[in-house]
C-alpha cells in the first residue's frame, strides 16, 4: 500500500470515527460478561444497530444471520461478534451490485464519458461534482463541468470557485438559463476538445416534483443528441446525516430517474453511518462514492471491506 493509499484510508478511517465510537462502545458494553448469544443478546445487538442508522429490514436481515451462525459457531469475545458482523455485512453489500470497478485513472468505457449528478439540494450534489472533476483531473483526465442547475440562486457562482478549486473549466450561462442548453454546449464543447469526462451538476428542486423530473428528462434527451449514449452514469447524492430520509428520497427520484449509483456525502458529520448499508440493500443500488470530510480531497471512491473495517474498527 502506497503513501496516498494510507492517507485515504487514514482519511476514511477519521471520517468514520463519530459511527466506529458510537458502535464500538455500545457492543463492549452488550458483550461483556457473556458467553452465548441469546435472546437478550440478540434483542440489544439489533437496538444497536438500528441506532446506528442501518435500517430495520436490514437489521433484521443481519440478526437473522447472526443466529444461525451461532447455532454452528462458538461464541466467546466481542472480537467474535466483531468478525460476524464483518462478514454479515460485507455479504450484504455485495448484494447490492457491482462497486465502482475502476480506479479514477483507469481507461473509461467511452470518450467523453457524461456522468449526470442529481439530488436534492443541500445534499452535497455540487461539491461532489466538484471533488469528483478534482479525482479525475488529478488522475490526468480532462474534464469538463456543466452548470446546469440554474434554478437555485447563486448556483453557478458556487460551481465556479470550485471548479476552480479543482483546475477544471466550467460551462454555465447563469440563473434563469435554459438547463438543457447549457448540457448541449458542454457536450458539444466536449466533443470538440477530446475531454475524457463531463459532469452535469442539476437543479435539486425546481417549482415542483414533475417540473424537476422533466427537466431532468430534457437534459438526457439533449445529451444524446450528441452522444447516443448519454448519460453513461446518473448518480443520486445523498446526505448521510439525514438517516432513513436519504432512503426515502432515493426512492422518489428512482420512480422518474434511471440511477445507476448513489453518492453518500457527510459521513464524517454523523453517528449513523449505517445507512450505507441501509440504502445498499434496501435500493439494490452500488454505493459509487463516499464523502467522508469538506476538503476537495474528502470524496473517496467506495471500498466495501475498508468500509467495513473502518465502520468496526478492524
Amino acid at each position: 500500500m502506497g503513501f496516498f493509499d494510507k492517507f485515504k484510508l487514514s482519511r476514511l478511517t477519521e471520517g468514520l470515527g463519530k459511527t466506529r465510537e458510537t458502535l464500538r462502545e455500545k457492543l463492549a458494553v452488550v458483550t461483556k460478561g457473556r458467553t452465548e448469544i441469546d435472546d437478550e443478546f440478540l434483542e440489544e445487538l439489533e437496538n444497536i444497530l438500528v441506532s446506528a442508522d442501518v435500517g430495520v429490514e436490514t437489521t433484521l436481515a443481519i440478526v437473522d444471520a447472526i443466529t444461525e451462525r451461532a447455532k454452528l459457531e462458538s461464541y466467546r469475545s466481542e472480537d467474535d461478534l466483531n468478525g460476524m458482523l464483518m462478514d454479515e455485512i460485507g455479504k450484504m453489500l455485495m448484494d447490492s451490485g457491482d462497486e465502482h470497478p475502476v480506479e479514477f485513472d483507469a481507461p473509461l468505457p467511452a470518450k467523453p464519458y457524461v456522468i449526470l449528478i442529481v439530488g436534492v439540494n443541500g445534499a452535497g450534489k455540487t461539491t461532489s461534482v466538484a471533488k469528483l472533476a478534482s479525482n479525475y483531473e488529478k488522475a490526468g483526465k480532462k474534464v469538463m463541468i456543466a452548470a446546469a442547475d440554474t434554478f437555485r440562486a447563486a448556483a453557478y457562482e458556487q460551481l465556479q470557485v470550485w471548479a476552480e478549486r479543482a483546475g477544471v473549466p466550467l460551462i454555465g450561462q447563469g440563473q434563469g438559463a435554459d438547463p438543457a442548453s447549457v448540457v448541449y454546449d458542454a457536450v458539444s464543447a466536449a466533443v470538440a476538445r477530446n475531454a475524457d469526462v463531463v459532469l452535469v451538476d442539476t437543479a435539486g428542486r425546481l417549482h415542483n416534483k414533475s417540473h424537476l423530473m422533466e427537466e431532468l428528462a430534457k437534459i438526457m434527451r439533449v445529451a444524446k443528441k450528441k452522444i447516443p449514449e448519454a448519460p453513461h452514469e446518473v448518480l443520486l447524492v445523498l446526505d448521510g446525516t439525514t438517516g432513513q430520509n436519504a432512503v426515502q428520497q432515493a426512492r422518489e427520484f428512482m420512480k422518474f430517474v434511471h440511477v445507476t449509483g448513489i453518492v453518500v456525502t457527510k459521513l464524517d458529520g454523523t453517528a449513523k453511518g449505517g445507512i450505507v448499508l441501509s440504502i445498499s440493500r434496501d435500493l439494490k443500488l452500488p454505493v459509487k462514492y463516499i464523502g467522508v470530510g469538506e476538503k476537495i480531497d474528502d470524496l473517496q471512491l467506495f471500498d466495501r471491506s475498508q468500509f467495513v473495517g473502518a465502520i468496526l474498527g478492524r
